[in-house]
């Protein structure tokens, strides 16, 4: 598997939380549908885990639970990258059987599937073609495109093991849906350190470290001019990045205060990111989880 996109010094996702209605409804579609074991549970939270260590999604159930709706800031899909190809057409081959909706996409760089958990948070499955076949342009962007799934090929490399997520899954990418397109840029290419790899328009793009197609994705097709969602609303809590070490946590930190945005300590265990962890809202009042816990 070519994980090094997903090891420091990439600055990649780790753990994804969100907010749900009814978290036993959620705990059995992420287990019996997308494949996780439960790591650990208590009456309001779930830790969900692919290699029975590490989270890397965790439910939490709301009150008075409100809706997703368009024109809120929040989760466009969290994305689960699989170690290969044989995984991914399993994974298909477990959909099959039961009965479950999904969407699909070539992008070139990725084969992918797309679905939606029970309170509409989008999910991404998918498995990355070799960094050789990617094409890099002289601009630096890399070319993605969203063509048709050919699924004949993939379902040809499973093998009817399906037995739940690889050990080795991780969190591929995250993709956001934001108020404002040019200011996030700002935010996550200025402040973070960020690069812009792909751009879809004016209203997408993409951006990496370590020449990766997507750590992040960004979006404005249903959040455009958007509100922050309500602390009752389903949908992204928060999401943690892994930093490399305590000198560019510092930078970050500096950087986050001459920009006028507010840090605060996150202890945070293990198992969710890290401890000694710092978080701050970016500019669509979406929570950020530094650590530097990770591989």
């Amino acid at each position: 598997m070519r994980k090094h996109f997903h090891k420091k010094p990439n600055m990649y996702t780790s753990h994804v939380q969100l907010k749900v209605s009814n978290l036993t409804r959620s705990i059995e579609y992420y287990t019996t549908i997308i494949g996780f074991k439960v790591l650990e549970q208590t009456a309001d939270i779930a830790y969900l885990t692919a290699d029975g260590k590490t989270s890397l999604v965790s439910l939490i159930e709301i009150q008075n639970a409100q809706p997703l709706r368009e024109g809120f800031t929040g989760l466009y899909h969290l994305a689960l990258l699989l170690p290969t190809r044989k995984d991914l057409g399993n994974i298909v081959q477990h959909f099959v059987e039961l009965n479950v909706r999904l969407g699909a996409s070539d992008h070139d760089v990725s084969e992918a599937l797309y679905l939606n958990d029970p309170d509409g948070n989008g999910i991404e499955i998918y498995v990355d073609r070799d960094e050789s076949e990617w094409t890099w342009n002289e601009d630096g962007t890399v070319q993605m495109t969203t063509d048709r799934l050919n699924f004949q090929p993939i379902l040809a490399t499973a093998d009817e093991k399906w037995d739940g997520l690889p050990q080795e899954t991780v969190m591929g990418h995250v993709h956001l849906s934001v108020a404002n397109l040019p200011q996030s840029e700002n935010f996550y290419t200025n402040v973070l350190d960020y690069r812009v790899v792909a751009r879809y328009g004016a209203q997408a793009l993409f951006i990496s470290t370590g020449q990766y197609h997507h750590h992040f994705g960004l979006n404005t097709w249903q959040s455009a001019n958007g509100q922050v969602p309500t602390a009752n609303m389903v949908g992204l809590n928060s999401f943690t990045i892994v930093l490399n070490d305590e000198q560019i946590a510092a930078k970050i930190k500096q950087e986050l205060a001459t920009n006028g945005y507010n840090t605060e300590t996150y202890d945070a265990a293990p198992k969710f990111g890290g401890q000694q962890a710092f978080s701050t809202m970016d500019p669509n009042g979406l929570r950020i989880i530094f650590t530097m816990d990770g591989e």
